[in-house]
């Protein structure tokens, strides 16, 4: 099930029932695993893995041994060097992730996002549209960020407010949400549960210890709420992107 226009690298691994649309680039010693499906257009760099089932450890809290439906790479996507997509993952149509970025299983990432380098998106967590989430930004198990969104670089995210020492951890696990438009500066840590309500900021170098609420801008450790969001900088005064 590949299409007769697909350029595929040298010592490239396509196992079994593989989907890839017309156009699609794969690069050198990249490895798409059995069942996954490539829409048109894709292009996937060298070394990268799609579809990449997840091993789970004894002591893992959140890795699930069911089976996982293919991963799913919607058309214009572009996959950088050593991006690693596990199964079970749905990339929408025209997103980048770039290199080294890492997709668990039971994501999806909304048309047009952006991973930038070494970005992790931790399993069973929504990315909405037209997102970016930029280098090395971490997104925690279980959390949802909206569309329009920007995560700038070194965010950091958590979900486990008994960090590893209590068994009722596992009753209490809960990612970050990002609504639509909230933005992160750099550097900021944002803690299990919080949300980071419809145009939120929380500034750069923040530690988010409490709900941030719709319009305003947060700052400081830990994060205290300092002025509304400008109106020039809505969202709804933003032009979208039209394709």
């Amino acid at each position: 099930m590949i299409h007769e226009s697909v350029q595929i690298g040298r010592y490239a691994v396509i196992e079994e029932g593989v989907s890839i649309g017309a156009g699609s680039v794969i690069g050198h010693h990249a490895v798409i695993h059995a069942g996954s499906i490539l829409g048109e257009g894709v292009r996937v760099d060298d070394f990268a893995c799609i579809g990449k089932k997840p091993a789970r450890a004894a002591n893992s809290a959140v890795t699930s041994e069911d089976p996982l439906p293919p991963c799913v790479i919607g058309a214009y996507c572009i996959l950088g060097t050593h991006t690693v997509i596990y199964r079970g993952a749905t990339l929408g149509e025209r997103c980048l992730a770039a290199d080294y970025a890492v997709v668990r299983e039971d994501v999806s990432v909304g048309e047009g996002s952006i991973l930038g380098k070494g970005v992790t998106i931790e399993n069973h967590s929504r990315i909405g549209c037209w997102t970016k989430i930029q280098t090395n930004a971490y997104i925690t198990a279980y959390s949802e960020i909206g569309n329009h969104c920007f995560i700038a670089p070194g965010v950091v995210t958590s979900n486990d407010n008994f960090a590893g020492r209590s068994p009722d951890r596992f009753r209490h696990f809960k990612g970050v949400t990002v609504r639509d438009g909230g933005r992160i500066g750099a550097g900021a840590v944002i803690l299990p549960g919080k949300t980071i309500g419809e145009d939120g900021f929380a500034a750069a170098g923040s530690v988010v210890t409490r709900d941030i609420p719709p319009g305003m801008i947060a700052a400081g450790n830990p994060a205290r709420l300092l002025k509304e969001v400008p109106a020039d900088q809505l969202l709804s005064a933003q032009e979208k992107p039209d394709f």
